[in-house]
Order: C-alpha cells, then sequence, then structure tokens
C-alpha cells in the first residue's frame, strides 16, 4: 500500500463520515492514516499480521471482501462492511480489496476518543457488527 493524503471535501463525501462537521473531520483527518491500495492487495491478515487487532479500517472508496475458510464476503464504501477490525474476526481471515481503493486506518484509541467526543459513528459501526456477526456466528466486540 502507498501512503495517500486524507482531503477533507472528499471524505466529507464518504458515508462513513457524511455526519461529521468540519471541526470533526479535521479531528478525524489529523488521528488516522489513509492508504491507496491496488486491487488485491492484502489490507489485514489475521493469521499473519502483528498490527492491534482492534484497530478500525474503513473503505473511503473502492471495495474489499473479507475473506475466510467459509467463504468471501465483499463490500462497498456504502455498505455495512464499509469498516473492518480483526477484533471482529476469526484467525483465517483476510481483508483483501477487489478493486483500486482508498482506505483509512484508524487506532481503536483514537476511535474510542472520537466516539467520546459524539463523532456518530454508531449507526455504521452497528450495521458492521451485524454483518459481522453473519459472517463469523458470534457476539462482536467493537463499538
Amino acid at each position: 500500500m502507498k501512503a495517500s493524503i486524507t482531503y477533507l471535501h472528499l471524505l466529507r463525501k464518504t458515508p462513513f463520515f457524511t455526519s461529521l462537521n468540519t471541526v470533526q473531520l479535521r479531528w478525524a483527518i489529523d488521528h488516522s492514516r489513509e492508504w491507496e491500495a491496488q486491487a488485491g492487495t492484502v489490507i489485514v491478515d489475521c493469521a499473519t499480521d502483528s498490527a492491534p487487532k482492534d484497530d478500525i479500517w474503513i473503505l473511503l472508496d473502492g471495495g474489499w471482501q473479507v475473506e475466510t475458510r467459509r467463504g468471501t464476503w465483499p463490500a462497498g464504501h456504502a455498505d455495512p462492511g464499509k469498516w473492518f477490525s480483526a477484533a471482529e474476526a476469526d484467525g483465517t481471515t483476510r481483508l483483501v480489496t477487489t478493486a483500486h481503493s482508498y482506505v483509512m486506518k484508524i487506532s481503536r484509541a483514537d476511535m474510542d476518543d472520537m466516539l467520546s467526543q459524539g463523532f456518530r459513528f454508531n449507526g455504521h459501526l452497528h450495521a458492521g457488527q451485524i454483518y459481522y456477526r453473519k459472517i463469523f456466528g458470534r457476539h462482536t466486540t467493537s463499538g
């Protein structure tokens, strides 16, 4: 993946962030990292990734899919699966882009700070939790 610049005017139009005001958008930009990824890029590999398992990945543009032993579940930036955390998954899961994409990584601590400050992500997080419960068949932990 290649580091990318997050532009406020584009982030404002991304479904996960549309409910935020300008101050909140700037805070989100300052507390995240955006990446550009080509189709087929593995964003997270739960079997080998040493990064914190509770980081939150958000699909800004493009597409990705969650791959497990039981199947593959695609998502776009407006779908319930538009965010991902390895904390929601099992140890065989991979998150892989299906198209040229832009993704954002937010640490769990920064996401918790945003939620405590009233950033309206709960609806998105809840929809994703329901989506991941269907995939993994268990209670999820984020949000």
